[in-house]
């Protein structure tokens, strides 16, 4: 990417890179600390024509979370309605999940040349999660 004086970087990180949450010591520190990668990896190529980035989703409906859905009714007593609206999208003020396709675009985006003046940035696509 150097020698081409082009590149785009982007690292997917999550709406806990932005902010914390309880127990989950451990992935707050990985998030937080794949922010702060990117950030200096910015400043590291900005004279290169590099730019890196990072996205931060809050719960994207994947089959991941779907699987999920079963253990954490049983584990807390609750119906599949209550683990969506009362656990997993209690933070999204929005109430709805992210899409795959909604972070595709934005990725698609960072990786176009109208996106050529952001780096560093982290940027949150969790339905207001971060905004709170």
């Amino acid at each position: 990417m150097k020698a081409r004086k082009w590149g785009r970087i982007i690292c997917t990180a999550s709406a806990h890179s932005l902010v914390a949450s309880p127990f989950k010591g451990a992935y707050v520190t990985a998030k937080h600390g794949l922010a702060g990668l990117t950030k200096t990896v910015a400043l590291e190529l900005a004279t290169f024509g590099v730019t890196a980035n990072c996205i931060s989703p809050g719960y994207v409906w994947t089959p991941l979370v779907e699987r999920q859905i079963p253990d954490t009714m049983k584990a807390r007593n609750m119906t599949r309605e209550q683990v969506i609206n009362e656990v997993l999208l209690e933070a999204q003020p929005t109430k709805q999940f992210v899409t795959i396709e909604q972070v595709a675009a934005l990725a698609l985006y960072l990786c176009s040349d109208a996106a050529a003046s952001i780096t560093g940035a982290n940027l949150p696509i969790d339905g207001g999660w971060t905004a709170q």
